[in-house]
């Protein structure tokens, strides 16, 4: 239902010149009135987004750790919301960050609170952050631990009982389950494979009843950037198939650390073939009464399929990268060719199957949906194009990646020549105030920018320490410091150089420390916060992580986050003509300043940051060394 503004509107002055005005009240007045500090920076974006709304221009919006920039966009986009009745999207840079910002005592709470203002917010996560009925009906099968007892119990009775769903509340968030292991929620959450427009258990579904719920949202949604991604990268398909977009449309949008992005959009925009899923797939079609036909050229299939992966892992190249390069040989692209036969004569044997009605039609549907993407993308895959594929560990899987490289024509495409207002809101946009890295990254040609400064005073509450050490030697120093109990974020670079830096910690000092993926990750950060962990260690925590003076007092940031040797970024540094300046040098710098704006989130804040350095990142301190935001010791 469409809300009233904020504010009243008259015959004798634009929305935009009432905007301006009650925002000025706002920002000058009330807040102040009620112990919000009165902040220039702030006042200064507000009035910033406001003209980009007024122009619907794209802004790059880059305010220091402190500017108050959530407040900033909330103000302009619950308004804007509400006169043109579309809801304002607010995309964080991931499922942990939509929780931090819709918490009690978060800055949408306090509005409220504060403004007497009813703000409707609703949000919108990405698939596999729902249970899948049908997944978790095979997993109870064959679990028979406590997690999937959990998960059962907190399933409304009403989901397997006839007549309405009306007044079943929505469900079955990944959040909702904050014991239950990343490894085994990924046994029952939705996966890419299962197709729900055929599934007979679509109405009852969690996943469902949410996108119900938020798209009736007021005010805003809020998803997450790799949600976002996959609405633009599926919109056509689903409407040309009758299925609503994933999310509906909205009157402006903002990007929430929104440097992140072209990340998200690479995730979306790929292509996925897994090593056992097919495998699987197919031996749930096995069922008596199927034509002989149609089981050899399903066999066949799976036979080819598993030469086809034989193949693959022997032209893999050696690498401790989580996205393993291939060098693919003759054999492969020649397996590659005879899979896409293979499928080609089962997708006809599939039409005189669907007419004998012996095979489910469910089963049936999706697994000619799966069939038809995996053709495509081996066929992609073969041609040796201008697509950049891996190898990595998704869901527990092998999993083969095929990326199309040219996302920013893509982007440019579905998203920034809609003129749509779009807001990047992040402290680290630019590089010394220059905006070109991010911009070229996602094809942007005419933007508005600016960027203001924290408002801290940085010398009298951070102090920054530059260890300078063999790699073999971080481990004992994080050792040391830990020692004194201070509560402590160790940010890696990667999962693998969290995951070594374990495995090196004696066990008896591994278990007062938390590990991202031990569980869900905003269980994790809560657990950090309330002081039940004191070390938290993270690869994915360099930005978004907002955790105010006691709940966070050191930050150590294990190596300098120089972009992996995968192919992924080799590919950039390929169509890059200096990878240096243009990809590996911009990538750490922003990472690093992010890593660092974990620490000080308000005025009463203090602590050291910590960057350990062996011999050749000790190189790299000039590149750094001038974005630092006090000068550092060395230890």
């Amino acid at each position: 239902m469409r809300k009233s503004l904020p504010f009243v509107l008259t015959k004798d002055r634009s929305f935009f010149e009432s905007l301006g005005d009650w925002m000025g009240d706002v920002l000058y007045d009330e807040l102040p009135e009620k112990g919000f500090e009165c902040r220039d920076e702030q006042i200064f974006m507000a009035y910033q987004i406001e003209q980009a709304l007024k122009e619907k221009n794209v802004l790059f919006a880059e305010a220091g750790v402190g500017t108050g920039k959530t407040i900033a966009y909330l103000l302009p986009a619950v308004s804007y919301a509400r006169y043109t009745g579309k809801p304002a999207l607010i995309a964080c840079a991931d499922e942990t960050l939509i929780d931090q910002l819709v918490k009690e005592g978060g800055d949408i709470y306090k509005l409220q609170k504060t403004l007497g203002l009813e703000i409707d917010v609703r949000l919108a996560k990405s698939r596999d952050q729902y249970l899948c009925l049908k997944r978790f009906e095979e997993a109870e099968k064959v679990e028979t631990d406590e997690w999937i007892d959990d998960i059962s119990f907190s399933i409304p009775d009403g989901v397997y009982a006839q007549g309405s769903m009306i007044a079943i509340q929505p469900y079955g968030e990944r959040s909702d389950y904050p014991t239950v292991s990343d490894e085994d929620w990924q046994k029952v959450n939705y996966n890419s494979i299962m197709q729900c427009s055929v599934c007979d258990l679509r109405n009852r579904c969690g996943q469902t009843l949410h996108r119900a719920h938020y798209r009736k949202s007021a005010d805003l949604i809020i998803c997450s950037q790799d949600f976002l991604m996959e609405h633009l990268a599926t919109k056509e398909s689903r409407e040309r198939e009758g299925q609503l977009a994933l999310l509906p449309d909205v009157s402006m949008i903002v990007l929430d650390e929104g440097h992140l992005l072209e990340y998200a959009a690479q995730k979306a925009m790929t292509y996925k073939v897994q090593a056992t899923t097919i495998v699987q797939l197919l031996e749930r079609l096995m069922v008596d009464g199927v034509r002989e036909r149609t089981l050899y050229a399903m066999e066949k299939l799976q036979d080819d399929h598993e030469l086809f992966f034989d193949q693959l892992r022997d032209d893999l190249v050696a690498s401790e990268e989580e996205r393993k390069r291939i060098n693919k040989s003759p054999n492969l692209l020649k397996y590659g060719k005879q899979l896409i036969q293979d499928v080609e004569t089962l997708l006809e044997e599939f039409v005189f199957e669907s007419e004998m009605y012996m095979i489910p039609e469910y089963e049936l549907n999706m697994a000619e949906e799966y069939l038809e993407q995996y053709e495509a993308s081996l066929r992609i895959f073969i041609a040796q194009g201008d697509a950049v594929d891996w190898l990595e560990e998704t869901d527990g899987e092998e999993t083969l990646v095929i990326m199309p490289r040219l996302i920013t024509e893509v982007l440019a495409e579905k998203l920034f020549s809609k003129k749509l207002p779009i807001i990047f809101s992040s402290a680290t946009l630019s590089v010394k105030k220059d905006f070109s890295y991010i911009a070229y990254s996602l094809g942007i040609r005419d933007y508005q920018s600016f960027s203001v400064p924290s408002p801290f005073d940085y010398e009298e509450v951070m102090r920054i320490y530059l260890h300078e050490l063999s790699q073999k030697e971080k481990t004992s120093r994080v050792q040391q410091l830990l020692r004194d109990g201070e509560k402590t974020l160790i940010l890696f670079k990667s999962k693998q150089a969290m995951l070594d830096f374990k495995a090196e910690l004696p066990l008896m000092e591994r278990m007062y420390v938390a590990f991202e993926g031990d569980r869900e990750l905003s269980g994790i950060v809560r657990d950090f916060q309330e002081g039940t962990i004191k070390t938290l260690c993270s690869y994915h925590l360099w930005e978004g992580l907002d955790l105010p003076e006691e709940a966070l007092t050191r930050v150590i940031i294990f190596d300098l986050p120089f972009p992996p040797h995968d192919p992924l970024f080799d590919a950039k540094r390929t169509f890059a003509e200096n990878p240096y300046e243009e990809v590996e040098l911009p990538f750490m710098q922003l990472r690093l300043q992010q890593g660092m704006g974990r620490l000080i989130r308000t005025s009463n804040d203090r602590g050291d940051i910590h960057i350990l350095m062996n011999e050749e990142e000790a190189k790299q301190r000039e590149t750094f060394e001038d974005i630092l935001a006090v000068t550092p010791e060395i230890k």
